[in-house]
C-alpha cells in the first residue's frame, strides 16, 4: 500500500497537534503524583533555616525570624475568614530568646498599627526601645515582654505585591543599622519572599 504524503502529514500533524500533549500532560500528572510533599517542606524549610542562620551571624542578630500570614478560623456570625499570623521560622543566639511559641495564630488585627506601617513603608526600623523619639508603632510592649532592645521589621511580596510574610530581626542591646545594611536587608526579605513564593505555587 503506497501512503502518500498528503497522508503522513495528516497522521504527523494528529500526533504533534493531539498526542503530543495528551502525552505531556500524562507525562506532568504522573511526575506531580510522585512528589513527596512532606520532603519537599523539609527541603525548603531546611534551606530557608540556613539562609537565617547565615544572617544572624553577618548581622549580629539575637533573634531573626519569619512571619506567614494565613488564615485561622471565622467570624460568627458571617463566616468571614479571620487573618492571622504566625512565626513559621526563628533562629536565636541563646535559647532563652525565643519568642515563637508566642506568636502562633495571632490575628493581625492586633497589631494592625505596626503591620499598617509595614504595608505601606515596607519595612520598621526600631533602634532603641527606650527612646521616646523613636516611633515603636505599637510593639513597645511585646518588646518589653521579650527583652527586645531594637528591631527591624521588613516584608515580603508575592509577584502580585501582595504582603505574604514579614522579615524581623530583633537586638537585645540597643542597635543602629546604617541605612546602607537597611536596603540590605530589605533585598535579602525579598529574596526570602521570592523563596516563599515558588514554594507555595508548588
Amino acid at each position: 500500500m503506497i501512503v502518500s504524503t498528503g497522508m503522513l502529514s495528516i497522521a504527523a500533524a494528529f500526533i504533534t497537534g493531539i498526542l503530543g500533549p495528551i502525552v505531556v500532560k500524562v507525562v506532568l500528572q504522573w511526575i506531580e503524583k510522585k512528589r513527596d510533599p512532606l520532603s519537599e517542606a523539609f527541603t525548603y524549610g531546611e534551606k530557608i533555616q540556613e539562609k537565617l542562620d547565615t544572617m544572624r551571624e553577618e548581622y549580629k542578630a539575637d533573634r531573626i525570624y519569619v512571619l506567614q500570614f494565613h488564615n485561622g478560623g471565622h467570624y460568627y456570625p458571617t463566616g468571614k475568614s479571620i487573618q492571622k499570623f504566625s512565626m513559621f521560622y526563628e533562629v536565636v543566639k541563646e535559647p532563652r530568646y525565643s519568642v515563637r511559641h508566642t506568636f502562633q495564630n495571632v490575628p493581625v488585627h492586633l497589631f494592625s498599627k505596626s503591620l499598617k506601617e509595614l504595608s505601606d513603608k515596607e519595612y520598621i526600623a526600631i533602634s532603641d526601645y527606650k527612646n521616646q523619639t523613636v516611633a515603636t508603632y505599637g510593639l513597645k510592649y511585646i518588646a518589653e515582654e521579650s527583652g527586645t532592645k531594637a528591631s527591624y521589621l521588613f516584608t515580603m511580596r508575592n509577584i502580585d505585591d501582595k504582603l505574604i510574610g514579614i522579615l524581623g530581626i530583633d537586638y537585645m542591646t540597643t542597635k543602629k543599622l546604617d541605612d546602607h545594611t537597611v536596603r540590605t536587608l530589605q533585598v535579602e526579605a525579598a529574596s526570602i519572599g521570592g523563596e516563599l513564593t515558588k514554594y507555595l505555587k508548588r
